[in-house]
């Protein structure tokens, strides 16, 4: 009989799982959200409460056997939302804490590879995020931005803005998944609040927006438009660029 381990869908509830397979060295196990669980009859489910001070200890004992890189990647692993990868996390974790040599670096290991290839999918993700948010100056005085990325990559993106726009208070939301990053002149923060996507509905924009903001978008869409030169125009390196589904994005491909 297998055990499923039921998280809260957090980091620190990944790592109170991982946790608690160590606590009652189980081996026949594997970790699951419990939106992607389903009860059957042939295995055991048991619902983890996370505790922060058990993820910390799990955190602290990997800082000792992989390096900030290799942290890092279990870290963006998780942030991919891909169903099975909690076990790909958790067979990772537990040859490293069972290997007397550094092993995030050994490609043989199925989990070792695919924590490395999904940690480069979210990376790429959270670039395109970094080149592609627009933001607009909402009616309180607040640079505003919504995104829906194939990933959870929005605390990757944090500290890039807080570097790039420092001086003025922004919000960047997550539609997908109903919460954002605040940043207030001084701190970021995740905020959880419910938006509608109506937010970026032209017809809207005059009750969030303001008027010299909508404007400003507006030429910048005529200006994009009449600076391009049809005849050198290559549509599919343009695409290969800037992926179609980034254009919802940008104020220039709305004209």
């Amino acid at each position: 009989m297998k055990t499923i381990l039921i998280y809260d869908g957090s980091f620190d509830g990944l790592l109170s799982a991982i946790f608690y397979v160590f606590e009652f060295k189980l081996t026949n196990v594997c970790i699951k959200k419990r939106e992607h669980s389903q009860q059957n009859f042939f295995d055991a489910e048991e619902e983890i409460i996370t505790d922060k001070i058990k993820a910390t200890r799990v955190w602290k004992g990997l800082s000792k056997k992989l390096s900030a890189r290799g942290r890092r990647k279990i870290y963006k692993a998780f942030l991919s939302e891909i169903p099975t990868i909690e076990t790909a996390i958790l067979n990772f974790i537990k040859r490293t804490f069972s290997s007397e040599v550094p092993i995030e670096n050994d490609y043989s290991d199925p989990s070792i590879l695919e924590i490395e290839k999904v940690a480069k999918k979210v990376d790429r993700e959270k670039h395109r995020m970094d080149a592609f948010v627009r933001f607009r100056l909402t009616n309180d005085g607040i640079y505003f931005a919504t995104i829906e990325p194939d990933f959870n990559v929005l605390p990757l993106n944090a500290d890039h803005f807080k570097k790039r726009y420092a001086d003025q208070k922004w919000l960047i939301y997550d539609l997908k998944r109903k919460y954002g990053i605040y940043y207030n002149l001084q701190n970021v923060a995740i905020v959880e609040l419910e938006i509608s996507s109506e937010v970026n509905n032209t017809s809207k924009a005059l009750t969030y927006f303001t008027v010299d903001e909508i404007n400003s978008q507006q030429l910048w869409g005529i200006y994009f438009k009449n600076s391009s030169i049809p005849s050198r125009k290559n549509m599919r390196l343009h695409i290969k660029h800037i992926p179609k589904r980034y254009w919802k994005y940008l104020p220039e491909k709305k004209l």
